[in-house]
């Protein structure tokens, strides 16, 4: 076990937090740390117990097997791990950024592994928006309870109406158990990691905002021919023109 380590928030709001989750499937998990710490080893830690926890995977040392995944985000200073294969034994673990000097304070999070539904979860966890335009999030979800969409590291919408970094946020329950989330007018920049949240079960969601180049896909092309094609084409026009003139004094 690595000497010293830093807080990170996970989530950047929770302590414990719980993410529900189906056996078999896979899951992705954000985990936030500090601009300073951008070129230190990120890790994966495994077991209830922080003292007798094992690493699963390291940003400098990959898992062999392809249960854990690890990615660092630089420009964002996120780092994740995905899980794949989800079974019950997968439930504890701990979010870790590896530094020099410092007292051990990793954070926490829980995995609630269910063979039937989740008690929140979305339909896809990576989704893709358009510059411009809206997309819509459906969050599923079995309690009743307030319902939040928020962005990691930023503020959460609550009520109805609101914005995230100056894009505007509508949500309503389109039915008793599900919680839908639309984002209009998207940017570049809203690209990032994102969670619907009740009470502290929460689901990260990642938006990838890209240009729509479908648009132009039925737009006017513009015939562009090649000089020397050109020259031919009006050499054999002028040929077939004299041919055609010369023809009417015979």
């Amino acid at each position: 076990m690595a000497a010293h380590l830093i807080i990170l928030l996970l989530f950047s709001v929770l302590k414990g937090c719980k993410v529900s989750v189906k056996a078999g499937k896979s899951i992705s998990i954000p985990c936030l740390y500090e601009s300073q710490y951008i070129n230190h080893v990120k890790y994966l830690c495994e077991g209830y117990y922080w003292n007798f926890c094992r690493y699963a995977v390291k940003t400098n040392k990959p898992d062999p097997s392809g249960k854990y995944l690890i990615s660092d985000d630089k420009k964002q200073n996120i780092f994740t791990v995905t899980i794949n294969q989800l079974t019950n034994e997968n439930t504890d673990y701990w979010c870790v950024v590896e530094i020099n000097n410092g007292e051990d304070y990793p954070q926490y999070f829980h995995l609630s592994v269910t063979r039937g539904t989740p008690s929140l979860y979305v339909d896809h966890q990576r989704i893709t928006g358009y510059i411009g335009e809206s997309i819509t999030i459906r969050c599923n979800h079995s309690n009743s309870g307030e319902m939040k969409w928020c962005r990691l590291g930023r503020n959460c919408v609550t009520g109805s109406s609101g914005s995230i970094d100056g894009t505007t946020v509508t949500t309503h329950m389109s039915d008793p158990n599900v919680f839908t989330v639309t984002m209009s007018g998207l940017r570049s920049k809203d690209s990032g990691w994102y969670w619907c949240a009740k009470a502290d079960i929460q689901i990260p969601v990642y938006l990838t905002v890209t240009e729509n180049t479908s648009k132009d896909s039925f737009a006017p092309r513009i015939l562009i021919i090649p000089l020397s094609v050109l020259i031919w084409i009006v050499i054999v026009v002028l040929f077939i023109w004299f041919i055609l003139r010369h023809s009417e004094y015979y």
